[in-house]
């Protein structure tokens, strides 16, 4: 027997548990279920345990537009996190709707039946739930495979290679010579987190990122919850946070030679006299072509500069019995060995969808205002920014989701579906875009278009004006009673 329900939501993560506490606000009398493939809420931030897991956005732009970020540590680490998203499913009574190890494998849509019905894997056994309207909010990765290059000669090594997303709870680095392979967010975040106890850390990369310091604690946000009530004063440095994020961001793209000056000025005060910044902090892409790595107080920076961290910029020529040697020649002598070299994208948790009998192949979709897909009735999904904060879309999609289930519901309204003008050019989703994890899947993910309302625009200010403030019924978005 299929249990039907008004509304799903996939993924139990920092999206899912905020479109579960506005669907909550916003319709009480409606019934709403959050599926849940792992044991726990929090998706990344209940996922991630290797040391120093922390955001690599601030916490006033991070958290949720309705429920304050009480404290004046700017980036998090995974615990502040996984409480704060805890204690607002507590808060906002979404606990008893959350099914975990309820993994969505299959969604069929049947337009004389006007539902959703969802084939659930539940530890093993098939579990059919329908519903009337399906959101996505399962994030964009592959939360049991990490991406893992075959490394040469790697089954010569022997000693410990570990991911990141795969960190075991025993492992012991104390005292031991450790290798990073990556320069990402996860790279420069394990640097500094190892260095205090690891005998030397070497962060290994091919490719430099642009690395920026940040001040750990939010100054503006410390005074400002002396002045004011608790919301006013978070409402007025989210306000802030995203208006310099904002400004960063298109001062660099308008000004990328600058940029690339600025941030190599702060890298050059920060690092030891000498230092060959230019190797190692200076790389061959333009500022926010792909994201940047921001580093409380220059922690990262510190390690370098007291020598308990060191930096390598080559590439990998084999795996040797004691470490990795390079294409310079130079051999890493490495007790440990942590793969940081990203993810493996999953679009739409990798749920097969079929409408009326017809599979959705999602390269052959495009995405409305990047939350909806062409020719797919009554769903939504949520994806954040590549250049700000995961929550300010987020929040934009719970408003725009809310607000359309109610224009529906107060016209007697039972279906809709984005119908994307034969005109309108399909374009990569992510083309402005080039870390490897979105290159070697855009083949995979959804098109976006060469025209509003299917072009991306990563700007959370134009966002705002067209997806929290623009019409519901824009002659896009098709309706059927």
């Amino acid at each position: 027997m299929s249990e039907h329900v008004d509304v799903v939501v996939i993924g139990a993560g920092l999206a899912g548990v905020g479109a579960a506490c506005n669907l909550g606000r916003a319709f009480p009398q409606r019934s709403y279920t959050v599926l849940e493939s792992r044991h726990d809420l929090g998706g990344t931030w209940s996922l991630f345990r290797y040391p120093g897991v922390r955001s690599d956005s601030d916490m006033y732009t991070l958290g949720y537009r309705f429920k304050p970020w009480i404290s004046d540590t700017s980036l998090a680490d995974a615990p502040a996190i996984l409480d704060y998203v805890r204690e607002a499913a507590r808060e906002n009574g979404v606990e008893p709707h959350i099914r975990y190890r309820h993994r969505v494998t299959a969604a069929r849509w049947s337009t004389p039946d006007q539902k959703w019905t969802l084939e659930v894997d539940h530890d093993g056994d098939l579990v059919e739930i329908t519903c009337d309207f399906l959101w996505s909010c399962a994030g964009y990765y592959d939360y049991e495979r990490p991406y893992a290059p075959d490394f040469p000669g790697i089954e010569e090594y022997v000693g410990t290679v570990v991911h990141p997303q795969l960190w075991p709870d025993d492992l012991d680095y104390a005292g031991k010579r450790v290798v990073v392979i990556g320069s990402g967010a996860t790279a420069v975040t394990l640097v500094p987190a190892m260095a205090d106890t690891a005998a030397h850390v070497t962060m290994l990369q091919r490719t430099p990122t642009y690395v920026v310091s940040v001040p750990a604690r939010d100054p503006i946000a410390r005074r400002l919850r002396r002045w004011l009530p608790e919301k006013l004063a978070y409402r007025i440095t989210r306000r802030k946070n995203v208006a310099v994020q904002l400004n960063a961001y298109r001062l660099s793209q308008r000004f990328p030679d600058a940029a690339r000056r600025t941030i190599r000025r702060f890298a050059v005060r920060s690092l030891p006299e000498g230092y060959d910044v230019d190797t190692h902090f200076s790389p061959p892409y333009q500022p926010w072509d792909q994201r940047m790595c921001l580093v409380p107080d220059g922690n990262f920076f510190r390690s370098i500069s007291d020598g308990t961290a060191s930096v390598v910029t080559d590439t990998i020529e084999t795996f040797t019995e004691k470490g990795i040697r390079l294409k310079s020649g130079e051999e890493l002598e490495a007790d440990i060995v942590v793969t940081a070299t990203g993810l493996n994208l999953r679009a739409m948790a990798g749920v097969e969808f079929m409408v009326d009998g017809e599979a959705v192949k999602l390269p052959d979709v495009m995405a409305y205002k990047a939350m909806m897909l062409s020719g797919v009735p009554n769903f939504a999904f949520t994806i954040g920014y590549t250049n700000a904060a995961w929550t300010l879309k987020a929040d934009l999609v719970s408003d725009f989701v809310c607000r359309l289930l109610a224009h529906m519901h107060e016209r007697g309204l039972r279906t809709v579906v984005p119908i994307p003008d034969p005109d309108v050019e399909k374009m990569p989703f992510l083309q402005d875009f080039t870390p490897g994890y979105v290159t070697r899947s855009l083949a995979e993910l959804p098109k976006q278009g060469s025209r509003e309302p299917w072009k991306l625009k990563q700007s959370y200010h134009y966002d705002r004006r067209r997806i929290q403030r623009g019409a519901i019924e824009d002659g896009v978005l098709e309706f059927r009673r």
